[in-house]
């Protein structure tokens, strides 16, 4: 069992870091610069190239039914959900074969819209309500993959 974390702007990193070492499950950080991490052996940092979804291909690469994948980026959550990984956005929604084509759908929308030319609002600002609902999201998935084992 693994994490992996698409980290250039994950905001919850220290909420994964705590999961993490209580559970005694293995964390990798993945960004394309390098990024300061606790020294601990639960947890590697991984920099890849600063090519266009470097990041996203590493971790997709590696997701399997034995992952937990943190992404705020809907395709890369797309590609880890088809690899059978449970994928957790850092508001701690969990994207799932049921939410996923509405997600992607959505961002296509909002990719014509601003395109267009129209002034459209970005996600509300990340809050303590956030970060408490990827708190238990990630605990419970945790939880559920080493029942499953």
């Amino acid at each position: 069992m693994k994490i992996l974390v698409d980290a250039d702007a994950c905001p919850v990193k220290e909420e994964i870091y705590k999961v993490a070492w209580r559970h005694e499950v293995p964390v990798t950080i993945v960004s394309n610069s390098p990024i300061r991490i606790p020294a601990h052996p639960l947890l590697d940092r991984v920099v890849v190239s600063d090519g266009f979804d470097a990041a996203d291909d590493w971790i997709a690469e590696r997701a399997d039914a034995a992952s937990v994948c943190i992404t705020a980026d809907i395709l890369l959550a797309d590609r880890c959900l088809k690899a059978g990984a449970v994928v957790i956005g850092p508001n701690g929604k969990a994207f799932t074969h049921s939410s996923i084509g509405a997600a992607i759908a959505t961002r296509a929308i909002m990719a014509d819209l601003r395109a267009g030319g129209d002034q459209i609002g970005g996600p509300p600002p990340f809050g303590k309500n956030d970060r408490s609902r990827f708190l238990q999201t990630l605990d419970e998935a945790v939880v559920r993959l080493k029942r499953a084992r």
